[in-house]
């Protein structure tokens, strides 16, 4: 057989399994998604598996993870189906030109999304902006699928950037957030290890500001938080804290209004070290259509505004 004819024993079915498996984490939910049985979604993993000669999935957690080896094919899994999809839909003539589907960090969402998208749908009436919002590795594993067009916030880690540019647009640091009154803000000395003493709210162990936040905790000696509640919701974590004496550690962006206006207060703590990037990030095979073009202007124009504001 030629080594450039892919093997013809690996079919549709198994890289569609594979993506929703990688997608969800979750082989009953993959197998609910494609309509068919868990058994069923077990044995397509494990033929897929035995075809390409490594294992796709870490099971030994409670939610499944890709491996090193599942990493890599899913870079190029999802790229290959995104584009063939393209590829039917220009056959076909039936393109969808008219929407454009952001993947937005929680941070992005709160802070600059509203404005930027209130300005592009002024200027392009009749087109659909689809919102997505999750953390970091659901939103480019969409992205990587096509699911949208684009994701707004931190930049990934370099190893999830191949096949992936980043535009970057502004800086944001991690901030600890708390309601106004908090017993912590009229600490005489405050240093970082007394947020021991209280309920903290985390970024989840996939959001990309994650390992930011454990480096900043450890190199102030704090290795003892209590009754750790993990989020990224930021309804639930604006709510919670403000009627609680939990502490939120969060993107400056989530909370930046809320500070402003007076509804929470954040502590005096030096966190310059979680200074990071923020932007675009978008695939480097597809060009972007004109309505994802506009829209990434009016979010540049805000950014622009936000950095000569100097938030």
């Amino acid at each position: 057989m030629s080594p450039r004819i892919i093997d013809p024993r690996i079919r549709l079915r198994h890289i569609a399994c594979f993506l929703e498996v990688a997608r969800l984490r979750s082989m009953a939910g993959a197998a609910e998604a494609l309509n068919i049985s868990q058994p069923a979604a077990t044995k397509t993993i494990q033929e897929l598996e035995a075809l390409l000669g490594g294992q796709l999935f870490d099971r030994s957690r409670r939610r499944l993870a890709l491996t090193a080896f599942g990493e890599v094919f899913f870079r190029y899994a999802s790229t290959s189906i995104a584009a063939l999809r393209q590829g039917i839909d220009a056959a076909r003539g039936t393109h969808d030109t008219a929407m454009v589907r952001v993947g937005a960090l929680p941070t992005v969402s709160a802070r600059m999304l509203p404005d930027a998208v209130r300005g592009f749908t002024e200027d392009n009436g009749g087109v659909t902006t689809r919102i997505i919002t999750g953390p970091n590795g659901y939103l480019l594993s969409l992205l990587r699928t096509g699911d949208v067009d684009l994701v707004i916030g931190r930049m990934a880690e370099p190893n999830a950037m191949v096949g992936l540019s980043f535009e970057h647009l502004y800086s944001e640091r991690v901030v600890l957030a708390v309601r106004p009154g908090h017993p912590v803000l009229s600490a005489p000395e405050f240093n970082l290890r007394l947020i021991e003493n209280y309920q903290t709210l985390m970024p989840t162990p996939d959001s990309v500001i994650r390992p930011v936040v454990e480096r900043i905790l450890l190199a102030h000696g704090v290795t003892q938080l209590r009754d750790e509640i993990e989020t990224v919701s930021n309804a639930f974590g604006r709510s919670y804290v403000r009627q609680t004496e939990a502490i939120w550690i969060i993107s400056e962006g989530v909370v930046a209004d809320d500070v402003a206006e007076g509804r929470l207060a954040l502590l005096p703590v030096d966190t310059r070290e979680t200074l990071g990037p923020v932007g675009f990030t978008t695939r480097t095979d597809t060009p972007t259509s004109l309505s994802t073009t506009s829209l990434m202007q009016s979010v540049r124009e805000v950014a622009e505004r936000l950095r000569k504001d100097g938030h």
